[in-house]
């Protein structure tokens, strides 16, 4: 049986998303409360994240109430798609800079 924090967010995020199939949530339980890891299609990242991270943010908020109502606390992590948009590059010298635009 699932828990209630993870079917309120499985509902909720297959509300928002376009390929439902691709969701995954794991929870896990530790000393310092509830983890719920939430994996999407990484199209769809932008529907969870919203505008300046709101929707990330509405949901965590809504799943402490959610978590405070069982007297439980719970975190939420989203994980980041592989070639997601925040990949780090090498950092590069003002010369190797420049020679890549050929100055």
């Amino acid at each position: 049986m699932k828990e209630q924090d993870h079917a309120f967010l499985e509902y909720v995020i297959k509300a928002l998303v376009d390929n439902q199939e691709a969701v995954e949530i794991t929870r896990t339980v530790d000393q310092l409360g509830v983890l719920l890891t939430l994996t999407v299609a990484p199209e769809d990242m932008g529907k969870i994240i919203g505008k300046d991270g709101n929707i990330a943010k509405a949901l965590r908020t809504l799943l402490r109430v959610v978590g405070m109502k069982h007297n439980a606390r719970v975190n939420l992590k989203i994980n980041e798609p592989v070639g997601g948009k925040r990949q780090y590059t090498e950092l590069k010298t003002v010369d190797q800079a420049l020679d890549e635009l050929g100055a």
